[in-house]
């Protein structure tokens, strides 16, 4: 069967990836796509079959048990539920529970679920989100996804290698029997600095490891092994994504990771792979696409995942994500890092969480005390941000941190503006789970984390099935992404090869998909 090079038939031909095509020369000079048998033909060159599965490295999907290699991301306070990790673990795709923000009984029922609906699978975890003001938290977080013997764990928001991370990425390392060094969990590092990168791809420092070893928090034989291979063999290039991020360009900061990880290898020595995977601003099939083309192992998506049907927010929050438009974001003070002066990208369109936390962060700046903020400015903040009393909003304030850390009272007590930045606090926590929870009197206050690819991803759907939150399933919007990736790579190989490939060639509508 010869297809002309016409617009409509050639986009025809690549959109069915699962069938080899071949361009061919015709006698006057042109060329044709041939699918099938290309028998009594000139083939100038042939493309074989094209695979959803096949985008990434194969290495990736051999290790962490899955056919994709594609990941859900950690949405904080449980926004990426055990049931969106189940349905990706299913679906032969890997998920991340997000744990940050959240109790560690609630994590530890968490693991349960996940492990029984997921027996003897690897291909699921946890996050573990760097929490350096409550280092307790932190430990016990370990504590437990070391005890637990989670497969897979993504770390995020360290600027450093510490002994938590390390402790996570030792413990359970053992010979196996080839002689490898075999792993009990995964560790995969959220960065999006090089300089943070290279030490996750490294071994880890010998001080650090005989330190742990003589706590008694891994065995010599750990700690033998340990100093031999990378922390991290999975690390996560973060570009511009909702929530916690540098802004950084994916087509800037990719190329630069992986030169960086084939250089560290080449230096250490170990034989292991390290792979890079990318995350943020992966809304469409054109940006798994890129991501894929540009040497990505894997890819992680986010914000677009808190529309799907999974996710733990509530419907109105879904719906207003839904509506956003790629410029539609704002950047705001985060809520665990506020007195750093550390931001997350939220969603602007349909909130004011994004300005009100701003003018927080600057009358926080500005002023030694909440006792020094001009009474009108302080009138402002108790109607309009607060709706309650600043000394109410302490009173409530005090009493969960003397049930969570008793030491932040008495911080307080002692340094005035600290108090002020636990008060401030209280509204940027509040405000994601006025989200989560629906507060509708609140809805001016929600906090959204999304980046650019929630607008993105929302123009694509336009139109198509997935266009309602409640036709957005986790699995539906990964293998469109996926199958979309396809399509798009299959128009760039044909075009490569001298074919006249329309631009519609390089679109794909979502379906359902099977």
């Amino acid at each position: 069967m010869t297809v002309s090079s016409a617009p409509a038939s050639l986009t025809d031909v690549v959109r069915r990836v699962r069938e080899p095509v071949h361009v061919v020369a015709r006698d006057d000079g042109g060329i044709d796509t041939v699918l099938g048998d290309p028998t009594g033909s000139r083939a100038l060159a042939t493309l074989p079959p094209l695979y959803p599965e096949w985008l990434g490295d194969r290495s990736f999907t051999e290790l962490h048990g899955t056919r994709f290699p594609y990941v859900t991301g950690e949405m904080a306070n449980g926004i990426a539920t055990t049931d969106m990790v189940v349905a990706m673990g299913r679906a032969d795709m890997l998920g991340f529970f997000g744990a940050a923000g959240l109790s560690l009984p609630r994590v530890e029922r968490a693991v349960t679920t996940m492990r029984e609906a997921l027996p003897g699978r690897r291909n699921w975890g946890v996050n573990l989100i760097h929490a350096p003001q409550h280092p307790d938290w932190e430990q016990g977080m370990v504590d437990l996804l070391v005890r637990e013997a989670i497969p897979a764990v993504s770390v995020s928001a360290f600027m450093d290698l510490t002994p938590n991370v390390v402790q996570l990425a030792t413990c359970g390392l053992r010979r196996d029997g080839n002689g490898g060094i075999s792993r009990r969990t995964q560790v995969f590092a959220k960065i999006s600095r090089p300089e943070v990168a290279e030490k996750f791809i490294s071994p880890a420092p010998r001080a650090m490891l005989e330190a742990l070893r003589a706590q008694g928090r891994i065995t010599a034989e750990e700690a033998e092994l340990a100093a031999l291979i990378p922390v991290a063999e999975d690390i996560t290039v973060e570009a511009d994504s909702g929530g916690h991020t540098d802004n950084r360009p994916l087509v800037s900061l990719l190329p630069r990771m992986l030169t960086l990880a084939a250089r560290v290898a080449e230096r250490d020595g170990h034989g292991r792979s390290v792979r890079v995977g990318v995350a943020g601003g992966l809304g469409t099939p054109h940006g798994i696409a890129a991501a894929f083309a540009a040497g990505a192992a894997y890819v992680v998506t986010g914000s677009v995942n808190q529309t799907c049907v999974e996710a733990g927010i509530s419907a109105d929050a879904k719906e207003m994500l839904a509506q956003a438009d790629v410029a539609d974001v704002i950047m705001a003070p985060a809520s665990d890092m506020f007195e750093l002066g550390v931001k997350v990208q939220v969603l602007r369109r349909g909130t004011m969480f994004g300005p009100r936390a701003n003018q927080l962060y600057q009358i926080y700046r500005d002023y030694p005390s909440l006792e020094t903020i001009p009474f009108p400015e302080r009138e402002k903040l108790e109607r309009s941000v607060f709706r309650a009393g600043i000394e109410d909003i302490w009173a409530e304030t005090r009493e969960y941190w003397l049930r969570r850390d008793p030491a932040e009272v008495d911080r307080a007590v002692s340094e005035p503006k600290h108090r002020m930045a636990l008060v401030f606090r209280w509204y940027l926590g509040k405000a994601s789970w006025w989200a989560i929870e629906g507060e509708s009197a609140r809805r001016a206050d929600y906090q959204l984390w999304c980046g650019p690819a929630t607008g993105a991803f929302n123009d694509w759907v336009r139109g198509s099935f997935l266009a309602e939150p409640a036709h957005r399933g986790v699995v539906q919007v990964a293998r469109n992404l996926l199958e979309g990736a396809a399509v798009i790579t299959r128009a760039h190989q044909l075009r490569t090869y001298g074919v006249p490939v329309p631009s519609t060639a390089f679109g794909f509508v979502p379906r359902r998909l099977t």
